[in-house]
């Protein structure tokens, strides 16, 4: 991948900024789901304790024939692993699972403001250590709000490389977005293409007619130009392969305001509400 596929961090590091995500894919086909989008050309896989399939990503990518160090790999903190002592011996299943001893992201899932006093400072400490010690080369978080995110400022010494959010053009959740910009937090899109709802919205189906691309790829493009890191997610080897091919085409700034005005605000959210969202796996 040539570097202007690729994002810089906060920390000094830099990240693919497409990733091929595995939530959902059963574990018994993730390493050949991975190792096809490898053969592709996608180098940043993302995964989390809480899909089930770290072991499969691991074999995937020792199968590709492609160096540990060509592969970028993010994962992320159980639920139901916040406290200290759960997130160090969390993060070292992770890494037995994965069978790598770091890995390039590690992020806490989710803020949980509900659970555990809410109290997720601990646990972003507890990050911290694993990125000292090397284990974990970059650390963040994932859908955290604007005042998750001011807490962490006031109360640890690390701002978080990235923040992973529900993001697309039904909900551009462009206060966090704002907020990560202004503070050098990157943001990463999860669910991008809101799960294909839009890719039958006229004002999309219109721009790719015009531009002979998918709706996917449009949606996936303005996600690019909009700075976001984004994970499409297919086991399809041509949508895969359709969605890692979005740098030989730019969305002028009428196809760029066009998909903005698609934003519905919070009425757009296909997720959880992450000041409510309180669910540990049993």
């Amino acid at each position: 991948m040539s570097d202007t596929t690729r994002l810089d961090l906060n920390d000094g590091a830099s990240i693919p900024r497409i990733g091929f995500g595995v939530y959902q894919v059963p574990p018994e086909e993730t390493a050949e789901t991975v190792r096809t989008a490898l053969d592709i050309g996608y180098r940043h896989i993302d995964t989390a304790q809480m899909y089930g399939n770290e072991r499969g990503v691991g074999e995937g990518i020792r199968s590709s024939g492609l160096a540990r160090s060509e592969v970028y790999v993010t994962t992320k903190l159980n639920n139901g692993a916040h406290r200290p002592e759960d997130a160090r011996r969390a993060f070292d299943a992770s890494l037995e699972a994965l069978g790598f001893d770091y890995v390039d992201l590690f992020l806490i899932h989710w803020p949980l403001p509900t659970r555990y006093d809410g109290d997720f400072v601990s646990t972003w400490k507890t990050l911290e250590e694993f990125r000292d010690e090397g284990r974990a080369r970059s650390i963040g978080v994932s859908n955290f709000q604007i005042p998750h995110l001011r807490r962490l400022a006031e109360q640890t010494a690390t701002v978080p490389a990235v923040n992973q959010i529900e993001a697309h053009p039904y909900f551009g959740n462009d206060e966090v977005r704002g907020y990560g910009a202004e503070h050098g937090i990157a943001t990463e899109a999860w669910s991008p293409i809101a799960q294909g709802r839009v890719l039958d919205d006229p004002a999309i189906v219109d721009i790719a007619e015009r531009l002979g691309k998918s709706p996917a790829q449009v949606v996936l493009r303005w996600h690019l130009q909009k700075g976001n890191v984004v994970f499409p997610k297919s086991m399809s080897p041509q949508r895969m392969r359709s969605n890692f091919e979005l740098f030989d085409f730019t969305l002028d700034d009428a196809a760029m305001a066009a998909v903005d005005a698609l934003d519905k605000g919070p009425a757009g959210r296909i997720g959880p509400d992450p000041d409510t969202f309180d669910l540990v796996p049993t």
